[in-house]
């Protein structure tokens, strides 16, 4: 294997499907990334190896359905912490609070138990991709509504084009991301 970085080694392994799920779109499918478990373990200890930081460990990780359940889980697993799922509405059994937001065709609404996290936790919000930012602005509000504190908002893909990152980090959450792809 040649020399890469490891942001190139992953962006090497995201399959880039044309024209899905509409005309013109450059959907960015990260599933190649988790097939492989060497380079799902480079992914994971990429997120891993960042937040063993004192500075930047979290108290627990929330992830944003669904794919950042994947990472989330593991992620939370490999730091010895709790994770906590925000789920697409009607998915949760027990008492929620929920979020709306807009998406470029209508809106979307997302959830999370009451008693997710407890007032003054540190958390991180870990999804798989930055598009519009809508939904990571949606979970960030959520966990705030109960109290926590969103250190900082994670994903492997960044859409800059799109402008969710630059939405992400003018509301004051700082964004980390291991990926950027120009266009959408």
């Amino acid at each position: 294997m040649q020399d890469l970085n490891v942001n190139d080694y992953l962006k090497s392994h995201i399959r880039t499907v044309p024209d899905w799920p509409a005309p013109g779109v450059q959907f960015r499918d990260i599933t190649p990334l988790l097939q492989d478990p060497r380079v799902f373990r480079v992914l994971i200890d990429a997120f891993v190896h960042r937040y063993m930081d004192p500075a930047l460990r979290p108290d627990v990780v929330a992830g944003l359905d669904a794919r950042g359940f994947i990472l989330g889980s593991v992620v939370a697993y490999e730091l010895g912490l709790g994770f906590v799922p925000i789920r697409k509405k009607g998915k949760l059994p027990f008492t929620t609070v929920e979020e709306t937001y807009e998406l470029e065709y209508g809106s979307a609404t997302v959830e999370l138990h009451t008693d997710a996290v407890k007032p003054g936790q540190r958390v991180l919000l870990i999804d798989d991709l930055i598009a519009t930012g809508g939904t990571m602005m949606a979970g960030k509000k959520l966990l705030e509504k109960l109290g926590a504190t969103v250190i900082e908002g994670a994903a492997i893909v960044d859409l800059p084009e799109l402008g969710g990152s630059q939405r992400i980090e003018a509301s004051g959450l700082k964004l980390f991301t291991l990926v950027s792809f120009e266009g959408h």
